[in-house]
């Protein structure tokens, strides 16, 4: 159903270009009704138009909170045309029907960006902007909701196409994405109060998502994928690409993974080496080259294709490392002109600065169909006061060190995880079995495979209790003679004596690390 447009209202923060949209707008002789900021800027393009506070006949008050929210108004979207009651009502009070509406809101995300002030926070949560927009969008029928200046070409293409009308379908489309962009809004107010408050788990939990880009597809080339950003003060990831081709869901899955492990390193130059969101390396070094030979030799076949995250700025010397095998995104902070011009001979690769990446959220989501679960982020390692030296031969001091090291890193691997290290560095990883036995298993094997003799007094991180002792001895027998895990198994005793009778060290932390 077309329908003509008689009377728009304006009302707008963003400005860019509006000027397109007045010129198509004034060649039919459309009346438009503006306030503040936007009726000045209107006239001083020299296009016509009245002030809202002319058009209603009552002034705006309370400094500006109330201009638009006055019953000529929001009666001129909500006119519903095909009501006779609706028309005698309208004809009674001498109202102007209002056909399109031109709104987007006051900028609140760059308010939290500029300012703490509470006071100034709140002058910057809009109420007659949603509330005509929701309006317009509930009488779609005969109303054209613009929210977003991306629009201003569809619609002069459609009101030139119809000759100062528009569709039913195009009306519709519009009404979707300004319920969208209300619902958006009021999200990131009410987020803003959760975060002020303290309020991790709220009665109502609502998510707002800013599409970033569309993904060429998901974990897989039948599956369609987008890359959205929940984030109160930025509107980018922060992953700066230099170079290489669109990252991927896969990608960016793996990406995230790698951060995590990356950023709970605070002092030591590290490198992570990410497959398929599981690290198959990682090691911590005062040298970054030695970092990243560390982590690359920890499982060298499972690192092809994978994805190499690096706390440092990356010289030419690992850079020439790096391009000895196929990676597919290298992350890093910073990267010298030398070594960037030989990682961006690897066209396909993607390299990105991640300088300016800050992680902040204190939650993680999980969503399954119509549910989701919300927990808080993972942000122990192990109570120091917790610790239990439960075996005859105790850890010295710098073996404390490592154990911190390999259970850290063993909360980040899928479970059931078991981590051998070395030195600060993975030698062995056993990740996502069905029983920690296993686990243990891969993890040795993998050692043995390519570093056999750095298992030698090597340490073993689990990131729940032994159930039995069968695992803990094949640690044992590979070489592995201290084991760090939470206990709290009926069968710890058990545990506890093929320790001591092999002669190895062990430490209960009370703190389990599943990762599912």
């Amino acid at each position: 159903m077309l329908r003509k447009i008689k009377n728009a209202l304006i009302s707008v923060s963003d400005k860019e270009e509006l000027k397109k949209l007045l010129d198509v707008l004034r060649r039919r002789n459309i009346n438009i009704i503006s306030s503040g900021g936007t009726y000045k800027f209107i006239k001083k393009l020299g296009f016509k138009c009245k002030e809202v506070s002319e058009y209603t006949g009552f002034d705006e008050m309370l400094e500006g909170r109330v201009k638009t929210l006055h019953p000529k108004i929001h009666s001129g979207i909500l006119f519903n045309r095909k009501k006779n009651i609706h028309k005698k009502q309208m004809k009674k009070k001498k109202f102007e029907p209002i056909d399109l509406v031109v709104v987007n809101f006051y900028p609140f995300k760059n308010t939290l960006k500029k300012t703490s002030n509470d006071n100034k926070i709140i002058e910057n949560i809009d109420i007659g902007g949603p509330s005509m927009v929701r309006a317009a969008a509930k009488n779609y029928s005969d109303v054209v909701i613009i929210t977003d200046k991306k629009d201003y070409q569809e619609f002069n293409k459609e009101f030139k196409k119809y000759k100062g009308r528009t569709s039913l379908a195009f009306r519709e489309g519009l009404a979707r994405k300004a319920f969208g962009l209300t619902a958006y809004y009021d999200s990131i107010v009410a987020g803003w109060f959760n975060q002020k408050l303290g309020v991790k788990f709220p009665e109502r939990k609502t998510f707002f998502g800013k599409k970033i880009n569309q993904l060429r597809y998901g974990e897989n080339p039948h599956q369609k994928s987008s890359i959205y950003l929940s984030d109160l003060k930025s509107d980018d990831t922060n992953l700066v690409q230099l170079s290489g081709k669109d990252l991927s869901y896969n990608n960016y899955n793996d990406i995230f993974a790698a951060l995590d492990i990356l950023f709970s390193e605070k002092k030591l130059s590290s490198t992570v080496i990410i497959k398929h969101a599981n690290p198959c390396g990682v090691s911590s070094s005062r040298s970054t080259f030695q970092s990243f030979m560390n982590a690359q030799a920890s499982d060298p076949i499972s690192a092809f294709g994978g994805i190499v995250a690096c706390n440092f700025k990356i010289n030419k010397k690992v850079a020439l490392e790096i391009n000895k095998t196929f990676f597919e995104v290298i992350l890093a902070k910073g990267f010298d002109k030398n070594a960037f011009k030989i990682l961006k001979k690897k066209k396909n690769m993607r390299i990105i600065d991640i300088s300016k990446v800050n992680y902040k959220s204190d939650t993680t989501t999980k969503i399954f169909n119509n549910s989701f679960l919300l927990q808080e982020n993972d942000n122990i390692i192990f109570e120091k006061k917790k610790l239990r030296f439960v075996t005859k031969i105790k850890p010295t001091k710098k073996e404390m060190q490592e154990i911190e090291f390999a259970f850290r890193i063993c909360k980040y691997v899928k479970s059931n995880a078991i981590v051998i290290v070395k030195d600060n560095s993975t030698i062995g990883i056993g990740a996502g079995q069905q029983n920690r036995l296993d686990s243990c298993k891969i993890a040795t094997q993998k050692a043995k495979k390519f570093q056999p003799k750095k298992l030698v007094n090597s340490i073993a991180a689990s990131d729940a209790f032994f159930p039995f002792a069968d695992g803990l001895k094949t640690l044992i027998h590979s070489g592995v003679k201290l084991i760090v895990q939470p206990g709290g198994s009926i069968r710890d005793k058990e545990v506890i004596e093929a320790a001591n009778k092999a002669k190895i060290k062990m430490v209960f932390t009370g703190t389990r690390h599943f990762n599912h």
